[in-house]
């Protein structure tokens, strides 16, 4: 299922791409550790959004709306949250 939420999730991933990109380059090219963290820290940075944002527009938009609409009951509802906040 496709949400709106994915291009800025895509944007922020290939964020990470690009940082990440630049953490073997500047390995290869022996840059200070203090460098190399400060970029990995970027790395960790937007994937942890990456996924904070579709793991909360995944709550909302599929379970919270498929509540409201009736398509899911409590349990399977449940299930699925249960599911997700393992990725938390």
């Amino acid at each position: 299922m496709y949400h709106a939420s994915h291009l800025d999730i895509v944007k922020r991933l290939k964020r990470a791409h690009g940082h990440l990109a630049s953490v073997i380059t500047m390995i290869e090219e022996g840059r200070p550790c203090v460098d190399l963290a400060q970029q990995l820290q970027a790395v960790e940075s937007a994937i942890s959004n990456a996924k904070r944002l579709l793991i909360q527009d995944h709550m909302e938009h599929c379970l919270g709306h498929g509540m409201e609409s009736g398509i899911k009951n409590a349990s399977d509802a449940l299930s699925e949250f249960k599911a997700m906040a393992k990725y938390l």
